[in-house]
């Protein structure tokens, strides 16, 4: 795979299961390079293999489907090329989808009624005079901010405090009634309505200055569950709580009071409404301790009672994903797990079933009936969708044939390292083509309680496609293998962590002797760019390295960052000392590797000025080093950053590479681009 290539990457969406369990829905999106954004449409995908799926929009960005609980219609969430994403419903056979929110800042989330007539949302409400409420007043003359709080804004939504996510109820018009008109003329005067009379008008449950996540409806209809930040003193601490709201407005209630710092990620009510379940995280008795902390699944009678734990806390993660009813009293959920996404059904009595098991990444999954649809990627697909029976999980779609067809896809290997001490270290190799000697590229993951797996990775397949031998693995500090693996770089961040990326280089040299031992680099983004920093901090085995998006400063990221004022003393100790002995910044004069440096402009997490120190440190002791920034773009860029942009990173850091690191596929350059 090259670069130019990211448009072959389908990335689908979790199912939509149809009620008569005959089909699921998915959305299927992709870079374009044209729009120089991310395009998509619903996919119909009938479970049985002899009909083939179909496209059955045909929206700029189609996301998001759900069919109503009788059948009868299909909600989703459509963005224009240059609007906010607005919930739309079409009949579930077809037909013309119908807009039924115009919130002026979008639609993040929803969920149906049991009655099919009604849908709860979740929309960002803008403070007025701020975000185009008022006409000629841009982002430049808008009144200053009085920020007194810790938490007043979010990589990639900017302020938050001033545009919080509230609740809204609208109600579905009838699909299958004749259109409305719009009146004209003196015939609207006499209506008093114009075009924008043609959307439903939502009605506002909430309105307290918090984000309202998660909400989805009771058995009966008559109240909303939701997740929301309410109680005193919600500024110092990351805790989060279950209430409820009736659906025709009211005051909100706790469902579970505030006791025990957790944070709450989803609530969903069993479909014979007798259990609520629910997913969260420990977070220390000062609500901020939440370094490598799974997600558990706990269970409790719908009123008040007492919840009880049914997963396994140490050892499962529950923290992808959202809840998912399944029988009458059990859920789906997805477990993170040694490389893998697992997709488990549990039981309010605390049974589990492993449906979908390692190595697959399970990506969503949605039950009707029996019948379950399945959303998985592995290392040959971005994303294909599957029904459950008693024979196992079978694919139904083919999203990634082009990609097939037109690259060369190389399956990561799976493979362990045993250190020094013992440990063992669990990853993943992808050779290039030919015989070698290939030069190596260690990657490193952010997170750090996050994890590879071995699912298709566009950076190891663009990075191979270019004669390099990519090694990824998860140190102690990542996620999947317990919370004491987890845990283990708790005020220790650069000890075992490095240890562990080192262990696992030496092994796979060790292992394939078609690596070059002596060509290696190093690379890595948010907390492996700190990682990638560390290491070339303390060892100078590596012909270059590119340190990406990097959490390369404690002192300064705990005022300029999102969550610096909870994240860093969490993971290095909050004292002057603890955070200069874990610190890139405090070890920089000893680099002497060659550094790409990459930030983007517009990164809340790890905020620029962190990249601009790290290389304004290394170019002032004349280590060779370049800066690359991107305009526009935040902590995602190499994720979900506009198309245009992710081409011309791999495109730099090939370039950085072929400089410092030439492989057969990536011969040096004569001269270089002026951008690095």
């Amino acid at each position: 795979m090259k670069a130019e290539q990211l448009p072959l990457l389908n990335s689908v969406s979790a199912p939509a299961a149809h009620p008569d369990g005959t089909r699921a829905v998915v959305s299927v999106t992709r870079a374009d390079f044209d729009a120089d954004a991310y395009v998509g449409q619903l996919w119909s995908i009938p479970f049985d293999p002899a009909v083939p799926p179909r496209r059955i929009t045909r929206g700029f960005r189609d996301t998001a489907p759900a069919f109503s609980p009788d059948g009868r219609a299909l909600a989703f969430v459509r963005a224009l090329a240059e609007g906010k994403p607005q919930l739309y419903v079409v009949e579930a056979d077809g037909g013309e989808p119908q807009a039924v929110t115009e919130q002026k800042l979008g639609v993040s989330e929803f969920s149906w009624a049991p009655d099919s007539r009604r849908i709860v949302f979740s929309s960002r409400v803008p403070e007025e005079g701020r975000y185009g409420t008022v006409d000629g007043v841009g982002a430049g003359s808008e009144d200053a901010r009085l920020i007194t709080d810790n938490q007043y804004r979010h990589n990639g939504l900017g302020y938050t405090a001033d545009k919080p996510a509230q609740l809204f109820v609208v109600e579905v018009p009838e699909l299958g009634a004749e259109p409305p008109v719009v009146p004209v003329g003196r015939a609207a005067k006499e209506a008093g309505r114009d075009a924008a009379g043609l959307v439903p008008k939502a009605k506002q449950l909430t309105f307290e200055q918090a984000d309202h996540v998660a909400a989805s409806f009771n058995r009966d209809g008559s109240s909303i569950y939701f997740v929301a930040s309410l109680h005193e003193a919600s500024d110092a601490d990351i805790a989060s709580a279950i209430y409820s709201v009736p659906a025709g407005g009211g005051e909100p209630v706790a469902v579970r009071p505030h006791a025990a710092p957790q944070a709450v990620h989803d609530v969903r009510e069993s479909r014979d409404g007798e259990w609520l379940f629910f997913t969260a995280q420990d977070l220390g008795d000062d609500g901020v301790d939440f370094v490598a902390r799974n997600t558990a699944l706990y269970a409790m009678p719908v009123g008040p009672d007492e919840a009880v734990m049914l997963s396994d806390v140490e050892n499962e993660d529950l923290s992808s994903g959202r809840l998912e009813p399944a029988g009458n009293d059990s859920v789906l959920a997805l477990n993170t797990s040694r490389g893998a996404v697992e997709l488990i059904e549990w039981a309010a009595d605390g049974k589990k079933n492993v449906l979908v098991q390692r190595p697959q990444v399970v990506l969503g999954a949605s039950a009707a009936g029996s019948i379950v649809a399945v959303s998985v990627s592995d290392g040959s697909s971005t994303g294909e969708v599957g029904v459950l029976d008693q024979g196992g999980l079978h694919l139904l779609t083919d999203f990634s044939a082009a990609l097939r067809a037109e690259t060369t896809i190389r399956e990561p290997m799976e493979f362990t390292a045993v250190g020094a001490d013992g440990y063992p270290v669990h990853g993943w190799v992808v050779l290039p083509a030919g015989a070698g000697p290939h030069p190596v590229l260690l990657n490193i993951h952010g997170g750090p309680f996050s994890q590879y797996t071995g699912a298709f990775f566009d950076e190891a397949q663009v990075y191979a496609e270019a004669g390099y031998a990519v090694l990824m693995c998860n140190p102690r500090g990542s996620a999947g293998y317990g919370q004491m693996h987890g845990r283990a770089i708790k005020e220790r961040m650069g000890t075992v962590d490095m240890a562990d990326v080192l262990t696992f280089l030496d092994g796979a040299l060790q292992e394939y002797p078609s690596m070059d031992r002596d060509a290696v680099g190093v690379m890595g983004g948010s907390y492996g760019g700190y990682l990638t920093a560390w290491v070339i901090g303390h060892e100078h085995r590596f012909r270059a390295a590119i340190v990406e998006r990097g959490f390369l400063d404690p002192v300064s990221f705990t005022g300029s960052s999102d969550i610096g004022w909870f994240f860093g003393g969490e993971y290095t100790g909050a004292s002057a000392e603890q955070m200069a002995a874990q610190s890139p910044m405090a070890v920089v004069t000893s680099v002497r590797t060659p550094t790409l440096v990459i930030h983007s402009e517009n990164d809340l997490r790890c905020p620029v000025e962190q990249g601009q120190r790290y290389f304004a440190a290394l170019k002032a002791q004349g280590v060779e080093t370049a800066l690359l920034l991107f305009p526009g773009e935040d902590h995602e860029l190499s994720r979900s950053g506009t198309p245009y942009h992710r081409r011309q990173r791999f495109e730099q850091i090939l370039e950085w590479w072929a400089k410092h690191l030439p492989s057969a596929a990536n011969p040096a350059r004569e001269t270089g681009s002026s951008m690095v």
